[in-house]
């Protein structure tokens, strides 16, 4: 595979961009998380000349638009109104640039089920699933799907609301953690093998991570807490990092996305096919992220991860 090479960066110029919001913090399930990208994003554009201003959640960027005008956003609000398109539609109503995708991307793939009926529509490879309403008989979705399958909310990220279920008897337990959170859930075939991530950056694929939890599960702890997670950058070699990269920018692109994000991708582990999961059109920023780590094998720093992102207003013509 060949050395992937980033664009020339557009300018060098921080006043540029002139006053930038930091949306972070919200009152999401991934507020915590949030604070903590909002907080590292914030200080990597202030390191490079910026002027940026944390803002926490949406109703703070509204009141704050009345009495001081922000020439754009920068949008690290994980989840609900950040991730759902009314964050994007507020900002389109009023003409400031913002950074991720726009009104359809966002809502399109936060909702986990709508998503993957786009991606079958078009042949995308992802995990059969069952959408469960109220009332709807889960063990014979379960036995329809075949055990192994995963429980989850359809609109939250962060494995927030996330279960295993390898017999019958965990279901209810399962359903109920879900329904902890609003909106649909979902019943996914769990796919059993390696783990991936690929981070889109406009139209780069960045190199794919592998991600190797030291406990059975990458979940919530895993993610953003234990110091011992292993993160192989990039995941895989040769045809199948091409192939891996070429299927999370289509997916991306299917889904509405533009700007930047990350795809989650699994690989069964009998048959080495791919399945697509979910995108995520603000994903973190933190220690322990993704795409900040993808960036750099790239060989783009934070600071500049952070600049990059936020060029991608500059033009302030939404798709």
């Amino acid at each position: 595979m060949s050395t992937l090479q980033l664009p020339t960066l557009l300018t060098r110029r921080p006043e540029i961009f002139g006053r930038v919001a930091v949306l972070m913090g919200g009152t999401s399930s991934e507020r915590a998380v949030s604070l903590d990208s909002g907080a590292n994003v914030l200080e990597a554009l202030r390191a490079g000349g910026i002027d940026a201003t944390a803002v926490d959640g949406v109703p703070a960027l509204i009141a704050s638009l009345s009495d001081q005008r922000f020439d754009r956003v920068f949008n690290i609000l994980h989840g609900g109104e950040g991730e759902n398109g009314v964050l994007q539609g507020l900002l389109q109503a009023l003409c400031i640039p913002f950074t991720g995708s726009g009104v359809l991307g966002s809502a399109l793939s936060m909702d986990k089920i709508r998503t993957k009926q786009v991606w079958m529509a078009l042949d995308l490879p992802t995990p059969a699933y069952r959408r469960l309403g109220q009332g709807e008989d889960v063990r014979a979705a379960a036995q329809a799907i075949g055990l192994p399958v995963i429980v989850k909310p359809a609109c939250e990220g962060s494995s927030v609301g996330v279960s295993r279920v390898l017999h019958e008897d965990d279901l209810p337990a399962a359903m109920e953690l879900a329904a902890r959170y609003p909106g649909e859930l979902l019943m996914e075939q769990m796919v059993v093998g390696e783990e991936l991530t690929v981070g889109i950056l406009g139209d780069i694929a960045l190199p794919s991570i592998r991600i190797v939890p030291n406990g059975q599960w990458y979940d919530y702890h895993a993610k953003y807490v234990a110091e011992d997670t292993q993160y192989l950058c990039p995941g895989l070699d040769g045809a199948d990092e091409e192939e891996i990269r070429r299927l999370s920018l289509a997916a991306f692109r299917s889904a509405g996305c533009t700007g930047w994000g990350r795809v989650d991708v699994m690989r069964d582990g009998a048959s080495g096919r791919f399945y697509l999961l979910e995108v995520n059109t603000a994903p973190g920023m933190t220690s322990h992220s993704l795409v900040p780590k993808a960036a750099g094998k790239a060989g783009a720093s934070f600071e500049e991860l952070c600049w990059r992102i936020l060029e991608q207003t500059l033009p302030e013509v939404r798709a």
